[in-house]
């Protein structure tokens, strides 16, 4: 149990790290990239599986 909580957490903070890092950049360094602003959060989830 208590590896699945450190697993679970583990992805948590990657998934914020991510969400933060691409959140960070402005639109058009989104649009360089292609991504549209509200793919961010289905990107991170993507990014910790």
């Amino acid at each position: 149990m208590l590896k699945r909580f450190a697993d679970s957490w583990s992805r948590y903070r990657k998934y914020r790290a991510t969400v933060w890092e691409l959140g960070g950049l402005n639109d058009r360094e989104l649009a360089d990239l292609g991504i549209p602003r509200a793919d961010i959060p289905r990107l991170a989830r993507e990014a910790v599986r």
